[in-house]
């Protein structure tokens, strides 16, 4: 069993070991990258204020950079018996250059490494969720011009109620995820504090220089209380998961309607035939599996903030190993929600509607409304046209027009798509990701 950083002269046992570590090994892989260039900061900090030599930090930095290319080419491991990704790293170092290898952990303490290393993680797995709500985003768009002249049924109670259109349809959840994005944006900016230097909670007594790793990262900026920057820890994690979730309802509303949709019954869309599945026994079903699936993802996906909320509520300041449960559940819903995006996206690019929808008569009666405010247009009191026209039908002789005039913004007729794309524009306009990518790029390369 490998010495642990914070080992004396006590060694746990195996089973307790198994119990403390939990899946760390496996989840702080992924954080391995982040831990590297979180570390490059760091000594490249300690130099700046005499605690590293300029030949020191140099070597440092260039072994740094190979073990980042070994896990960019997915040739790192942590190594049996080793606690984490922080302690793996170290010990490459102090392996290849002896003891300069045993100083980078100055100044600081695992509890603002991991801090540090969950902030840039999220950052980038952020912007990748950004980038696929994007790309969805122009799918609806596109499809809602392409059909926006077409008419279909809107419903409330689930009940035939009013006119409605394709191009609605889909322009209303590109209006959503442009509102999703805000979540987003909040999330990133929370997340895009530096945490570096608040050590254990309580800082150090070196003389840190925070403003030159928080410049050196592409921070927005710190979190300045070192006993906040402890707090932070969940509270990041359940933000995030609250701008992840409000993504993942879209989608689950989504996924439900085009399952609705599909079916004999409704018949307004046809899905891919690659994106459903047969049955065993019915050989003319189209199962929509992948909307299915995707809708049940988005539904536990929507459950994170309660879990992150559940694990980290009740606990008083100061770090506590409870929090290392939160990664198990948090880590793993980005790859979730990225493969639900890009699953949507390619469906509804190849989506088709059924633009004889209105040729069926049970949809005649939606129409009613349309007769009404044409009654009402001509000078007859609404209150009077809505009986009448009720009267009409339950006599049998309501006769629809089945042509629509709306005009007012966000309507059948004005659908206002340009303005709901200059909204997503807007949001996109306020991630400093150029500055973030930047900053990464210098450290990694030098």
């Amino acid at each position: 069993m490998a010495t642990k950083l914070w080992q004396k002269n006590t060694t746990p046992t195996a089973e307790i070991e198994r119990f403390t570590v939990g899946r760390d090994r496996e989840l702080d892989v992924l954080l391995a990258e982040s831990d590297v260039l979180g570390s490059m900061a760091h000594i490249t900090m300690l130099e700046h204020i005499g605690l590293l030599e300029a030949d020191e930090l140099r070597v440092l930095l260039t072994e740094l950079r190979t073990i980042l290319a070994d896990i960019r080419a997915g040739r790192f491991e942590i190594e049996e018996g080793v606690e984490d990704v922080h302690s793996e790293v170290e010990l490459l170092l102090t392996r290849r250059l002896g003891d300069v290898g045993k100083k980078i952990h100055s100044g600081r303490s695992r509890n603002d490494q991991v801090l540090l290393d969950l902030k840039l993680w999220t950052r980038r797995q952020l912007r990748e969720v950004v980038e696929l709500v994007k790309v969805l985003f122009d799918e609806l768009l596109a499809q809602s011009e392409c059909y926006k002249d077409v008419l279909m049924p809107g419903y409330t109670h689930l009940q035939v109620a009013m006119p409605s259109s394709f191009g609605l349809w889909f322009g209303a959840y590109a209006e959503s995820l442009a509102d999703d994005m805000l979540f987003l944006q909040a999330a990133y900016r929370l997340v895009n504090r530096n945490p570096l230097g608040s050590a254990a909670g309580y800082g150090s007594s070196f003389p840190l220089d925070r403003q030159m790793t928080t410049d050196l990262l592409g921070f927005d900026s710190m979190d300045y209380n070192v006993v906040y920057a402890q707090m932070g820890r969940g509270k990041m994690e359940r933000n995030v998961a609250f701008a992840l979730a409000s993504v993942a309802g879209t989608i689950a509303k989504l996924a439900f309607d085009a399952c609705l949709f599909n079916s004999q019954n409704f018949a307004f869309v046809k899905l891919p035939d690659d994106c459903t599945t047969g049955s065993s026994i019915m050989p003319h079903k189209k199962n929509p599996d992948v909307f299915e699936l995707t809708r049940a993802k988005c539904n536990k996906l929507q459950a994170l903030p309660q879990q992150v909320t559940l694990i980290m509520n009740n606990l008083p300041s100061g770090y506590f190993r409870d929090l290392q449960i939160i990664k198990e559940v948090f880590l793993p819903a980005f790859d979730e929600l990225k493969d639900c995006l890009r699953m949507c996206a390619y469906i509804i690019n190849k989506m088709r509607v059924n633009e004889h929808i209105l040729d069926d008569p049970r949809y005649d009666l939606m129409f009613s409304v349309e007769e009404v405010n044409r009654l009402a247009a001509s000078g007859i009191p609404f209150r009077d046209a809505y009986r009448q026209v009720g009267l009409d039908i339950e006599a049998g002789r309501f006769r629809p027009v089945k042509e629509v005039h709306h005009t007012h913004a966000g309507s059948i007729g004005n659908l206002c798509n340009d303005h709901i794309a200059d909204l997503m524009a807007s949001v996109l306009k306020g991630f400093p990701f150029e500055k973030v990518e930047a900053a990464e790029q210098k450290l990694s390369e030098g």
